[in-house]
Parts: C-alpha cells; structure tokens; sequence
C-alpha cells in the first residue's frame, strides 16, 4: 500500500484499490485492440500518470490483485471487500475507488454493493480499451472515479460505476457491447447521473437496499459456495443442469428464454435438483426484463426461486451469498425481491 499524496494540501483522502483488468492493460502498440495483455500496470503507475488527480485528492493506493476480472473468484472478491471495508473505516478515509477489469465489472460491483459495510462512497471504473490505447478510456475514468468519490452528493447511495462520465448504481449497470467505450449502460432504470468536469450532477437515486443496510457481511466467510449457470435454449435436455449438481453445486441460476421460461426437460431437472436442497433462481436470459415469481413457470410447484431483474451473472452474485449466509429458498426469495 502506498501514499501517492503529491502535496501537503487538506484535500479529502481516496484510498485506491488495484485489482488489473483492461484499465491496466498493455499492448503491443499505441493501436493494437485486439491481443493485448490485461493486468500488466499497477495501480500506483496509472495513478502517477494522471497529473490532475493531486488537485482532486490525496491518494493513497493498495494492488488487491493483479488479474483479468474473468479470472475474479470467490477468495478474491472476499479478500477485496475486506480490504474496502478496511480503507472506509479509516476515519481520513472520505471515499474509495477500485479498478476493475470490465469482463465482469458488473458482478464485482453488485457483490461489494450488498458487503461493504460503510455510507462513505465506493466507486468502481474500469476501461474498454488498454493503457497503451492512442486513446485510452481509463485515465478519464479514473479520473471522473475519484471526483464522484470526493463528492458529498454520492454518500450514501451504495457502489457507484463511473464509466464513459457516467454515474450508475452497481445493481443496474449492464455491459452492452464487447467493445466500445459506451459499453456500461442501465438499460431498465437508467443512470443516476453525470460527473462533469469536477463536477457531479445527480438525478435520482436507487430504491434496492445496499451496503450498511444488507444482512451480509464478509467477516467469518471464509468462501462462497459453488453457483453455476445454465441457459436455457430450443431441445435443451436438462442434462447441464442434473450434470452441475452431480458435481457440487449448491446452487443454480437457470437463464430461460422469454420470462425465464423452462422446457419441460429442463423443468424436470430442476425439479430433481431442488428436492435433491440445491437452489435454483430463474433468470431472463434477455437483457432486460423482470422475472415475478409463478409468471408463466410454477415456482411453488418446483421449489424456485425467480430472479426480478438481476441479470444471471448479478443473481448468482446474490444466491452465494445468500447461500453462504445459510438461507433456504423461501429466504432466498425474499433476498431477491429486497435486493
């Protein structure tokens, strides 16, 4: 962990987590996209690169991990919480911001939106195109990150996304598209407002419980169970389904097609897989969309639970830690339509 402050100035106090990603990549060259490495630079380099910063905040910085976020596990989100909720319950600490890789920013942002126990403000950014990039996304991100996170305006509505000068609640955000530096939207609920300049301007805020308010704390966890998804598709068998429980899984999220409907076959399977104690969540694999419980499949009759809006990836980030905190179904349920 290091101190990046650069002047002796009373500015507010932003810890900065590292965890590697694209924000933190390298290529070959200033316009190579495709093939470059993820998780080369640390967070301390990309912050020294960003001048403007040291009239914004005093920043002190910690490299959490150094990986491609799709390879993020369980040890590693919890290990990552645990080091944010350490920086916020410093007493100089106003704010935080961590960066991320943005395959699975979206999951990392909701998991830290229902653990870290502080009001003070978690923001989480991240970049589309590497470090190297003739026109790298991330130093304004980063920039536009730490801004929201020194702002009064922000404390008090759970993780933040700031991407492409936009402010996002972590429960909504979306990644859209595989490339472009618009990819993070909220598609359903829209964002909750702009940083502009040194600025931040807010419209609204979330209605979903978060942080202090959740019943989910990462103190005695120690792992996460095993979730998987499946997605449902035309003459699927259940046959992934019967096959993850056979392996360990504890819990599933099913990804069905329209309102999370499931074929007959895979009805079956998840019908063993509840009786058999595992969990089973129905989510839209659609981008959009609200799953009700009993909406065009019997959750009553096969023991599920239905999945609101949360994305499949967001409803696994939510079963295993309600699995982990020993939840059955019907707590299970509830969880989903609170959070």
């Amino acid at each position: 962990m290091h101190d990046l402050r650069m002047k002796t100035s009373k500015l507010p106090k932003v810890a900065v987590l590292g965890t590697g990603g694209t924000i933190a990549g390298s290529g070959a060259s200033s316009t190579q996209y495709a093939g470059y490495r993820a998780a080369v630079t640390g967070v301390d380099e990309l912050l020294m690169a960003i001048p403007p910063l040291k009239d914004v905040a005093d920043l002190e910085s910690e490299q959490v991990a150094q990986v491609a976020s799709q390879n993020l596990g369980g040890a590693t989100l919890l290990h990552l919480a645990r080091r944010v909720n350490f920086w916020l319950n410093q007493t100089d600490c106003t704010g935080l911001v961590v960066t991320v890789g943005t395959n699975t920013l979206e999951e990392t942002a909701y998991f830290l939106n229902l653990v870290v126990k502080s009001r003070k403000t978690v923001v989480v950014t991240g970049a589309m195109r590497p470090s190297t990039s003739l026109s790298a996304d991330g130093p304004m991100n980063l920039y536009r990150a730490v801004v929201a996170a020194v702002s009064i305006q922000t404390v008090g509505l759970g993780v933040l996304v700031v991407m492409n000068d936009q402010i996002i609640a972590a429960r909504d955000v979306h990644k859209m598209d595989t490339m472009t530096v618009d990819s993070f939207r909220a598609p359903v609920f829209g964002i909750l407002g702009w940083v502009f300049d040194n600025q931040v301007r807010l419209y609204k805020r979330s209605a979903r419980t978060h942080t202090c308010d959740t019943e989910f704390d990462v103190i005695d966890l120690n792992s996460l169970p095993r979730v998987d998804i499946v997605v449902g598709h035309q003459d699927d068998s259940g046959v992934a389904v019967s096959a993850l429980v056979e392996a360990g899984a504890k819990g599933l999220v099913v990804a069905g097609a329209g309102s999370a409907s499931l074929s007959e076959a895979m009805a079956e399977a998840v019908l063993s897989a509840t009786r058999k104690g595992v969990v089973v969540v129905r989510a839209p694999r659609t981008a959009t969309g609200i799953v009700m419980r009993n909406m065009e499949f019997d959750d009553a009759l096969h023991g599920t639970v239905a999945g609101d809006t949360l994305s499949p990836a967001k409803a696994r980030v939510l079963l295993a830690l309600a699995l982990a905190h020993g939840k059955q179904a019907d707590e299970i349920q509830a969880a989903f339509d609170m959070y």
